[in-house]
């Protein structure tokens, strides 16, 4: 299955032996620091918590909705309250049917008999107060989102699908196993930040891409491309001054968890947002290089870079553009209050919480413009280089010249044109 993967029929053809062991050699320090920084960053004893046991928290089912009055409340009129009665399906009480009030109204919490709730059990508090919402169950519908995921993955990418899932897991793994808890025990967010991302990086790329080559081409530009950007962000947040203290979040974790560095962990949710985005921009680009040295072997160097960098100026215009709107979208119910709050526009991008935003969007988005150079001019070197399965060079021929017809007839302005920008990409 390996050889499969690595080698498909429709895999790009494979480098020469000696691209093969330059592209090693400049692979392997970085794969050698990624594994010396998670063994010295490996969070070691147990992960800190909030200072408390974790509440119990059970399963349970809607079985009863009974109207009451909302009290005296100013806004009472605009709710619905009801006491909703609540069999328990696990714990110390399961078979029971416990009760809370709750206010229903427009655009809030709707319960209906059936829903599956979950229910947290305060064993400290009196009987009748025991007993809270906590949240709706959610597990079936997540589940049946996923799966329609993988389905509609692997319908259209096969096997390159599955391993893109796989790496997916992975990354999710690292993020989860390493990441979270080293930040939790005091490791350097930073550092943490690094390592964890060029994990990711590795796992997943190689995973749903194979060990070829190209693969190896999108690692490296990745990475010099993301220490580009942590180098940005390094700079920025220094000069911009942010605190991290930018968020209600970041404020209750400097309570609660005192030994995490909240500017290093600004420094390190840049890094880790930004490969979200790079490794698509920086496979795309190495992707374009292989294919168009396939529809034409004979392209020279020069021409083989600009070609591809032109598909990359389409791909980084709307990628910008999907970095910002997918920070706005996030943030849209705290720009509406700024909206309402009727503060001069300076003053509202200037707060700590919205410019973190943008610093972290556009030293994101100068990394990606980056990739693209970058991944590109080292791709199209690695192409060139030679690869033993291309087929030979045939240099595309010219177009038929048209017969004249009448005197004074002259060469078609269409083909003039065409043929000038030719030159003008043969000459050095």
């Amino acid at each position: 299955m390996a050889h499969g993967h690595t080698h498909a029929p429709d895999d790009f053809p494979r480098a020469s032996p000696e691209v093969r062991r330059r592209l090693a050699f400049a692979v392997t320090p970085f794969l050698v620091a990624t594994l010396v920084g998670l063994a010295w960053l490996w969070p070691r004893g147990d992960t800190p918590t909030l200072g408390g046991p974790p509440a119990d928290v059970y399963k349970g089912e809607v079985v009863a909705l009974d109207p009451v009055e909302c009290g005296d409340l100013p806004t009472a009129e605009s709710f619905d309250c009801a006491e909703v009665g609540v069999r328990l399906n696990e714990g110390p009480d399961a078979g029971e049917v416990v009760t809370f009030q709750a206010a229903q109204g427009e655009g809030g919490r709707h319960f209906a008999r059936g829903d599956d709730v979950l229910m947290s059990r305060s064993p400290d508090a009196p009987e009748e107060f025991a007993y809270n919402f906590f949240d709706f169950q959610r597990n079936r519908p997540l589940a049946l989102l996923g799966v329609l995921f993988a389905i509609v993955v692997v319908a259209l990418s096969r096997w390159k699908g599955l391993y893109a899932l796989a790496g997916l897991a992975m990354s999710l793994l690292v993020l989860i196993q390493f990441v979270l808890p080293a930040i939790l025990s005091g490791r350097p967010p930073l550092a943490v930040a690094i390592v964890g991302a060029a994990a990711i990086m590795f796992v997943s790329l190689y995973l749903a891409h194979g060990l070829n080559a190209r693969t190896t081409t999108a690692v490296i530009g990745t990475m010099v491309s993301l220490a580009l950007t942590g180098l940005l962000a390094l700079f920025f947040v220094d000069l911009v001054r942010f605190t991290g203290f930018g968020s209600e979040e970041a404020l209750f974790l400097q309570v609660s968890a005192q030994q995490v560095n909240l500017r290093g962990l600004l420094l390190g949710g840049i890094i880790i947002g930004t490969l979200g985005v790079l490794d698509d921009v920086t496979v795309t680009q190495a992707s374009a290089v292989w294919e168009l040295h396939i529809a034409n072997p004979a392209y020279s160097l020069r021409r083989l870079y600009r070609a591809a960098v032109r598909i990359g100026h389409d791909h980084i215009a709307s990628t910008v553009n999907t970095l910002v709107l997918a920070y706005a979208g996030a943030s849209l119910p705290l720009l509406i209050l700024f909206v309402l709050s009727e503060r001069p526009i300076g003053q509202l991008i200037t707060t700590e919480v919205v410019a973190e935003e943008i610093v972290r969007t556009l030293v994101g988005s100068i990394g990606l413009v980056a990739s693209v150079p970058i991944t590109t001019a080292l791709a199209a070197l690695v192409v060139r280089a030679g690869h033993g399965e291309s087929e030979p060079a045939v240099e595309e021929p010219p177009p038929p010249e048209p017969e004249p017809r009448e005197r004074g007839w002259r060469r078609p302005k269409a083909e003039e044109e065409w043929r000038r920008a030719l030159d003008e990409e043969e000459q050095p």
